[in-house]
């Protein structure tokens, strides 16, 4: 088995780690400010770490599940950072939604350290992750990625190599700029059928009948028709920061997103209304108080 420093350990990174453990593998954290689920890894035997150099410095796989690219640049660089405690071929993951063009300096950063680092965004859920059924989107150099295959297929069911350090990234963004877009499109349309007197699952059983069904509109659909928001478990402000980081992205290549402007200005204004924590299929609440102001 293998053996791993894991850090970034919320909701997602927990429930990966937890698997991890169930796989066999031998498993050294570092906490943050939650420490719920590191102190859960380390009543099953996992170590813990002081720093991130500390944590590079006795793995051979080094796992990232970070929030932000500036939260990950904070943790591989500087004096205890996992740069400065690599040994030679570590492979270093970030499953984390990351800005490509980090990625890619990272990932100079680390081969110039005697490393490798992959981009290996991830799709599905925490419920997902526990039972090592996400997809994983990975890419940078090949030879890291099979060496790290066996440890990824215990952590997802679908694993993809797509190419050169930043892919992952790339098409992760690309996803959730088309996800949230169309939540949003949804959401909106649940608010203007209560403007124009229309029943809401009536709207839905129209809609879903045709070729725009979908996971993302039954996700939706869960808040606005029957009150459960916990079936697309990603929050607002998280939305917000995926969907800008994909103008970022656009604007870094020269070009101006047109689609992902009224989705940014949405999820925003909601994060700024204190909605930030809320779920996005609860974007129905937001339209619905932007149409009686």
């Amino acid at each position: 088995m293998s053996k791993i420093g894991f850090m970034g350990l919320g909701l997602m990174g927990g429930a990966m780690v937890g698997r991890l453990q169930d796989q066999g593998h031998d498993l050294c954290v570092l906490a943050n400010r939650d420490r719920t689920h590191v102190d859960k890894a380390i009543a099953r035997g996992a170590t813990e770490a002081k720093t991130a150099k500390e944590l590079a410095e006795a793995s051979e796989f080094v796992m990232l599940c970070m929030g932000t690219s500036e939260q990950v640049e904070g943790r591989m660089r500087g004096a205890d950072g996992v740069i400065a405690g690599l040994q030679a071929g570590t492979v270093v993951i970030d499953f984390g939604t990351s800005l490509p063009a980090s990625t890619k300096a990272l990932a100079e950063e680390v081969a110039g350290a005697g490393g490798a680092y992959l981009d290996a965004p991830l799709g599905r859920t925490p419920a997902h992750a526990v039972d090592g059924l996400l997809n994983i989107m990975c890419a940078g150099d090949k030879a890291a990625f099979e060496k790290a295959k066996p440890v990824l297929d215990d952590l997802g069911e679908n694993v993809f190599h797509l190419g050169a350090s930043g892919s992952g990234h790339t098409i992760k963004l690309l996803n959730n700029f088309f996800g949230m877009t169309v939540a949003n499109a949804m959401a909106e349309a649940f608010a203007m059928a209560d403007i124009q007197g229309v029943d809401r699952k009536a709207m839905y059983d129209v809609m879903s009948a045709g070729p725009l069904h979908s996971g993302m509109m039954d996700f939706v659909k869960g808040y606005a028709v029957d009150g459960d928001p916990a079936q697309l478990a990603f929050a607002i402000k998280n939305a917000a920061k995926d969907v800008g980081y994909y103008a970022q992205m656009a604007d870094d290549a020269g070009v101006d997103s047109i689609m992902s402007r009224s989705t940014l200005e949405a999820l925003r204004g909601a994060t700024e209304d204190g909605r930030g924590d809320e779920m996005v299929s609860q974007m129905t609440d937001y339209y619905v108080e932007a149409f009686k102001s």
